[in-house]
């Protein structure tokens, strides 16, 4: 079981940055791909991000080159750094934790943030 919580989130200007924090407890973080997800309301959730157990990313072409995911396995954490924020990026940001062990597939998602882009 991994229970995950996000912060970080809230009102920026376009053209502004965020960081956002999942904190990851009860089993150890670091055997699972970790991902950043968002959605609107009437929309279904989306992948933004995605970290794998061994490092690699991979990131919607939406928001390619403007954010960065990264991971500390010490922490238990992962981060999504936000630059160059558009009112497009606007949505709730959720936390996703995600392992494959033979025929078992364990899913978790956080609470999510609210991630709002305004002037």
């Amino acid at each position: 079981q991994v229970q995950l919580v996000e912060s970080g989130g809230g009102l920026v200007q376009p053209g502004g940055s965020l960081r956002l924090s999942c904190a990851a407890s009860g089993s150890p973080s670091s055997s699972y791909a970790m991902g950043w997800y968002r959605q609107v309301p009437g929309k279904q959730r989306d992948l933004v991000a995605i970290i794998t157990s061994g490092g690699s990313t991979d990131y919607s072409d939406s928001v390619k080159g403007r954010f960065t995911i990264s991971r500390d396995n010490v922490k238990n954490t992962v981060y999504l750094q936000m630059n160059s924020l558009k009112p497009e990026d606007t949505a709730v940001y959720y936390c996703n934790a995600n392992r494959v062990v033979g025929p078992l597939r364990y899913n978790y998602w956080g609470q999510g943030t609210q991630v709002t882009v305004s002037s």
